[in-house]
């Protein structure tokens, strides 16, 4: 075979190999502390965008984290209901990380009932995109203060048993987001809702490293 036509069939493999590998598409799905509410430089600074930025090459985070949003379809203002999920349904990600559960721990309308049923009808949505995402569930982290009805005890004894049980039960990775966070409130913004730029990058170091270790 001549030199020439060597090269040219090994330029040809090469060239279709790297066309076949694509990026891993990371979905971050939650509420304002997804969004990065409060944080300065929200853009860079939320916690998708610190999580792009370890991942590094390979990995493509895109945030469709939406404000004041519920787990629970009962909720007042539930996620599954916002244009977001719809976004994100049509980005047809690899990887769903799953942070909702801090506006359902409102006083007024925890119900765990609903909770674990919008869950469930969530996951099940997911499970039929043709990309069949894993799932990751995190458990939200401390609500350091009460504001807006929103109190730790809620998210404690109610919302993360209540996550736990659908992870479990759907054989899903828990990213647990509480512990690594309790004692901590330096790493929050002055209402103790929502994480600080500082909180969001420790919440990204704990999503990659889960990434990482599965992948």
């Amino acid at each position: 075979m001549k030199r020439a036509s060597f090269i040219a069939i090994v330029l040809l493999v090469l060239t279709c190999c790297t066309t076949e590998r694509r990026d891993v598409k990371v979905a971050c799905l939650g509420d304002s502390i997804t969004e990065g509410f409060g944080i300065k430089w929200q853009a860079d600074n939320a916690y998708p965008a610190q999580l792009a930025n370890i991942l590094g090459n390979g990995y493509e985070v895109i945030n469709f984290g939406r404000s004041s949003t519920t787990m629970m379809r009962s909720g007042d203002f539930p996620y599954q209901s916002a244009k977001e999920f719809s976004n994100l349904l049509r980005y047809k990600p690899d990887i769903v990380i799953i942070k909702l559960g801090t506006n359902d721990a409102k006083l007024f309308q925890w119900n765990d009932s609903a909770y674990s049923a919008s869950y469930q009808q969530m996951i099940d949505t997911l499970q039929q995109l043709p990309s069949k995402p894993q799932i990751m569930v995190c458990l939200p982290v401390p609500a350091v203060k009460t504001r807006w009805q929103i109190t730790d005890s809620v998210i404690v004894t109610e919302v993360i048993p209540a996550a736990k049980r659908i992870a479990e039960k759907n054989n899903l990775r828990i990213i647990d987001l509480h512990t690594p966070f309790e004692g901590c409130d330096s790493l929050f913004i002055a209402d103790g809702i929502h994480p600080n730029a500082r909180g969001a990058a420790k919440i990204a170091e704990i999503i990659a490293q889960e990434i990482t270790i599965t992948e």
